[in-house]
C-alpha cells in the first residue's frame, strides 16, 4: 500500500493543533475547582480571557497557550537538533532557560514540581542520570507529542526515544509510563489508526514495555488507571455523571495517574466529538490545561486538524505566535528516514506497515 504522506502530515499538524487548542481552552481554568470555574466563567464554551484572580495565568488573553505547548515545541526543536534523539543535558538547559525567560516576563506559569526539583539539581551540578527519580507528575507526558510524531511506535527503539524525553525530570515508572502512553497514542494516530484503536494500541504497548531503568514508585499504575478511566467512558451513559466520576474518583491533579488517565477517558468517550472532549477538560477543574492538551494531541493525531474549528485554532496560532506546520516538517522527515532504514534492515518494501492502517479485529474502532 502506498503511503499517503500528505494525510500523515495533516494528522501530525492535527496533533499539535489539538495540543495547543486544548491547552488554550484550559488556560483560564487551570488549578481552579469546578465551583470556582462556574463562579468565574459560568461554563467555558470557547476561548476566553483568564480572570484577574486566575492563580497561574491572571489576565492572560484568550487563545494564549501555557507551558504544555511551549515545552512540547521545545522538545520538537531538540528532536530536530539531535537528528531524532533528545540530549538530556540540552533538554535540561533549554527548560531552565525557558523558565528564566518566563520569570523575566513576569509569568507565574513556570516549571511543574517534578521538573523544577530535577532541574534545580541539574543547575547545582547533579548527575542527570540521578535526577528525575521522584518525578511522577505529568510534565513528561504533556511535552512528549513531538516524539510520537517523529517516531513510529512499531519501532523496537520507540520506548528508548520516549525515555530520552523524560529521563532528566521524570525518571520514574509513572513518569515513563505516562509519556509512553501519550507518545504511542499520538504515533499510532499519525500512522492512520482510528482514535479508539490508537488508545488501545498505546495501552497494549505500554503494558508490554519494561520499566526497569526507571525508579520504582508506590503510586498507582498510570496504565491501570487509564484502563479503568476508559472503562468508565464506556460504561457510564450520562455525560454529567461520567465527568463527575472522573473528577471525584480518578482525580484531576498534576499526578500522571490522575490527569493522564482522565485525558485518555475524555479522548475515548468523545472520539466523535473532539471539541466536547476539550471543553470537558476545560471545565473539569484541576490541571485543566494539561488534560486538554494531552486529550487534544491524541484526538488531533487520529482525526487531523478538521477535528477542530478553524477559527479557534487560527486564534490560538495568532495569539500565541505558533507556526505548527513548520514544527512538524523536520519531525516527519526523521520518521520517514527511520522508516526507510528499518525497511532496508528487514528486507521489507519501503512502504507499508509502519505508516499504513493496521487491521485489529479485536479492537473497537472509532
Amino acid at each position: 500500500m502506498q503511503i499517503d504522506k500528505s494525510a500523515m502530515q495533516n494528522r501530525a499538524i492535527g496533533a499539535l493543533q489539538g495540543l495547543s487548542l486544548g491547552d488554550a481552552l484550559g488556560m483560564p481554568t487551570q488549578s481552579m475547582s469546578k465551583e470556582w470555574i462556574e463562579s468565574a466563567y459560568g461554563e467555558v464554551a470557547g476561548l476566553v480571557d483568564a480572570t484577574a484572580d486566575q492563580p497561574i495565568a491572571p489576565g492572560m488573553a484568550a487563545g494564549s497557550v501555557t507551558d504544555d505547548t511551549e515545552q512540547a515545541l521545545l522538545v520538537a526543536d531538540l528532536i530536530d537538533e539531535g537528528n531524532g534523539h533528545i540530549d538530556s543535558k540540552r533538554l535540561a538547559s533549554k527548560l531552565l532557560a525557558w523558565e528564566d525567560d518566563m520569570k523575566r516576563r513576569g509569568s507565574l506559569d513556570l516549571l511543574g514540581p517534578s521538573t523544577k526539583l530535577a532541574l534545580e539539581q541539574v543547575r547545582n551540578g547533579a548527575d542527570i542520570t540521578q535526577t528525575g527519580r521522584t518525578g511522577t507528575t505529568n510534565g513528561a507526558a504533556m511535552r512528549v507529542t513531538p516524539v510520537g510524531i517523529a517516531h513510529d511506535a512499531h519501532n523496537p527503539s520507540f520506548a528508548d526515544y520516549v525515555y530520552e524525553s523524560c529521563r532528566v525530570t521524570h525518571n520514574t515508572v509513572p513518569g515513563f509510563q505516562s509519556a509512553l502512553l501519550v507518545a504511542a497514542a499520538v504515533s499510532f494516530g499519525v500512522a492512520g489508526e482510528p482514535l479508539r484503536a490508537s488508545l488501545n494500541l498505546a495501552v497494549n504497548l505500554a503494558e508490554n514495555t519494561s520499566y526497569e531503568r526507571a525508579a520504582w514508585s508506590p503510586k498507582a499504575s498510570v496504565i491501570a488507571r487509564a484502563e479503568l478511566a476508559v472503562k468508565a467512558a464506556q460504561d457510564i451513559a450520562d455525560e454529567d455523571e461520567f465527568v463527575d466520576r472522573l473528577r471525584r474518583v480518578f482525580g484531576t491533579s498534576v499526578e500522571s495517574n490522575e490527569s493522564v488517565a482522565v485525558a485518555f477517558a475524555l479522548a475515548y468517550r468523545y472520539a466523535d466529538e473532539p471539541v466536547k472532549a476539550l471543553l470537558a477538560a476545560a471545565n473539569i477543574g484541576g490541571d485543566t490545561d494539561t488534560i486538554g492538551a494531552i486529550s487534544g494531541s491524541m484526538l488531533g493525531a487520529a482525526l487531523g486538524p478538521e477535528a477542530f474549528p478553524k477559527e479557534l485554532t487560527d486564534q490560538v496560532a495568532a495569539v500565541s505566535h505558533l507556526d505548527l506546520p513548520k514544527s512538524v516538517e523536520p519531525l516527519l522527515k526523521i520518521r520517514a528516514r527511520d522508516g526507510r532504514m528499518g525497511a532496508l534492515k528487514s528486507g521489507l518494501p519501503q512502504v507499508g506497515k509502519p505508516e499504513t492502517q493496521l487491521e485489529h479485529d479485536e479492537v473497537e474502532h472509532a
